[in-house]
Order: C-alpha cells, then structure tokens, then sequence
C-alpha cells in the first residue's frame, strides 16, 4: 500500500536564475522533495533530496489558480534551517502544479493539514516554568503564631 501521494512541480530558486523541478510527496510524515535544479535551465546541479519533517511545516495551502492553471502549494516552515537545501524564497516553498494534476494535489494538502493537527493534538503540553508554580501574588510570608500567643 502507498502510503504518500506524489505530484510533480516545477519552482524557482535564486530569484528565476533556477528552474527547479522535480516531484513532491506528501505524507503523514511530512513532505519528501526529489528535484533538480538547472541555472539559467542549462546548467544542472544534480538530482537532490529534501526532507521536511511534519514538526516543522507552519502551514501549507493550496493556491487554486484561474481554471485549476497556475495552481500551486505554498508550504511555510517554522525555521529557516528546516528550509534549508529547499527550492524556497524568504521562507517559503511554492510548489507550481500543472492542471492534470490539481485534483491530487488539492487532496494532499487537505489530506496534510488534517495530519499537521492531528500531529499537534498529540503533542505533550508546553512545559510549565517554576516561577509559575509559586503564588506570586504574596510578597511576604505571615508569620506562624505560636501556641499560647494571641
């Protein structure tokens, strides 16, 4: 059983001196980028591999386009190293989807946002800080009467 959904894409890196292109899956793991990236589409750097696990992904959406043309996946991280080695710009990943491939690639980012809150759901609660754990509301601690003092 597969257990990812592949679509191709196509991206830009270094602000279009790269056409990047490749194929992207998504699972409830995160998202694996298999892609090669050519300067000025001649020069090719080799194929590549890029993993971003589902702990990192901020958000991902789906940009419908104008008649499933110009569709697209814009996937943000939480830091800038888990983008690093990623066809991105500022931080953020577009993923251009060509039309034969609209309907898969809508049911993949539904499918991942669905897994990124159940990821979030199961996560342990946000550790407590010490200073918390103490009533800060009492600046000064009573004095305890002793027996046979009133």
């Amino acid at each position: 059983m597969q257990s990812f959904t592949s679509i191709p894409f196509k991206a830009e890196k270094h602000h279009g001196l790269s056409e990047v292109s490749g194929v992207a899956k998504f699972s409830g793991a995160g998202i694996i980028l298999e892609f090669e990236a050519k300067l000025f589409g001649l020069i090719s750097d080799g194929v590549k591999e890029a993993r971003l696990p589902i702990g990192e992904i901020l958000d991902v959406k789906f940009k419908k386009g104008v008649f499933k043309r110009g569709a697209k996946i814009e996937v943000r991280a939480k830091s800038l190293a888990a983008m690093a080695g990623l066809p991105n710009e500022g931080g953020k990943m577009t993923l251009k989807i060509k039309t034969e491939d609209f309907d898969r690639a809508k049911t993949a980012v539904a499918q991942l946002e669905r897994d990124i809150q159940i990821y979030e759901a199961n996560l342990p609660p946000a550790h407590t800080p010490i200073s918390v754990l103490f009533d800060p509301g009492e600046d000064e601690t009573r004095r305890l009467e002793q027996k046979g003092e009133r």
